[in-house]
């Protein structure tokens, strides 16, 4: 046994955190950590994500997500790749190499509950978050004279 003095009455207790699956909805998020792993049945391969939601009512509140970008059913492969080409592009990255390449650049996710177990979220879709494009100066150019014989609509 270690000793250890703590006196519960000098800290705020932990207020109980909800685990119902988030409203529908928009939520700017990043991804904080990644790993490869092999699916259950051993003839696969998944990315599994998690991603912490950055503001609003449920900041930091955490999501996880699981891409089979390695399965033997082609459709839930196509399904996962997508989803990561979807990713990729939101935080601005065409190409990877590392799993860690996708975290800590906020991207809009579109969330949804999932329609096979309702008590957990689905991600429909991922957005960058674009910042205004900077304006760039316009040159006043001379307006070209028309020909006098011609109106300067025609």
């Amino acid at each position: 046994m270690a000793k250890f003095n703590f006196n519960s009455a000098t800290v705020e207790p932990m207020q109980s955190r909800s685990f119902e699956p988030l409203p529908k909805g928009d939520y700017e998020m990043i991804v904080v950590k990644s790993d490869v792993k092999a699916t259950k049945a051993g003839n696969g391969h998944y990315i599994e994500l998690e991603m912490h939601i950055l503001g609003g009512e449920h900041s930091g509140r955490r999501h996880w997500e699981h891409l089979n970008v390695d399965n033997p059913s082609k459709t839930a492969q196509d399904i996962a790749q997508a989803a990561l080409a979807a990713l990729c592009h939101a935080v601005g990255i065409t190409e990877i190499g590392e799993t860690e390449e996708l975290h800590d650049t906020p991207f809009i996710a579109h969330v949804d509950i999932d329609k096979k177990d309702p008590s957990r979220n689905r991600i429909m879709g991922y957005v960058g978050i674009s910042a205004p494009a900077p304006k760039v100066a316009q040159v006043a150019r001379p307006a070209a004279a028309a020909p006098a014989n011609k109106k300067p609509w025609g």
